[in-house]
């Protein structure tokens, strides 16, 4: 009766392509739609702009490759084990009890019966209560050891990106609507050199 207390959601939620403009953000899909509605309604318009480059990194790579992911990873799965654990406990603990009070549901007056079932009712409700705090704590502790990897990253997508002179970058880690990509235009592996660099 372990709580489901997941540890490897996608680890960059929502990210976003990074345009050379300040504060210019759009979701991907948001932008994949853009830029295809461009290209197919404008043809001409377009051709006659400068050419558009467009580049792809995949961000769960990118994220495998760092000490500190890793790190911080094992340290959540670490506390999540303990939490399971003391759950676990509980949860045989409070079903012990249920057990014992059906063999003994017979023998025992209306009022001791409410008295039991009110006891069994309580302690489900605090196991419930635990369950739910730790599932927040683990939102926020997720949060707080992997906000200052997300940014390193998005960071280091951007360096590069305006290196390559990029227009676009979008993550193929998410549902982007993209069935092909040339791997020429998979940008990952400078990512990944540019960190192991140290950023430089």
């Amino acid at each position: 009766m372990a709580v489901p207390l997941p540890v490897r959601p996608g680890i960059l939620t929502s990210i976003k392509f990074i345009h050379h403009h300040p504060n210019y953000e759009v979701t991907v899909k948001t932008i994949v739609t853009t830029v295809l509605a461009v290209l197919l309604l404008s043809p001409l318009a377009v051709a006659q702009q400068a050419p558009l480059k467009i580049g792809y990194v995949n961000s769960e790579k990118i994220i495998a490759e760092l000490p500190e992911a890793k790190e911080s990873q094992q340290k959540l799965e670490t506390m999540v084990k303990g939490w399971q654990d003391e759950i676990e406990k509980r949860s045989q603990a409070l079903q012990g009890k249920f057990e014992e009070y059906q063999k003994q549901a017979n023998m025992l007056n209306e009022s001791a019966k409410q008295a039991r079932q009110k006891e069994l009712v309580e302690e489900e409700q605090k196991l419930n209560v635990y369950r739910q705090e730790k599932q927040q704590e683990l939102a926020v502790q997720r949060e707080k050891v992997m906000k200052p990897i997300q940014e390193k990253v998005f960071k280091a997508i951007e360096r590069v990106a305006k290196d390559k002179k990029l227009s676009f970058v979008f993550d193929r880690a998410n549902e982007v609507p993209v069935l092909y990509a040339d791997p020429t235009f998979d940008y990952t592996p400078d990512v990944i050199i540019y960190l192991k660099r140290g950023g430089k």
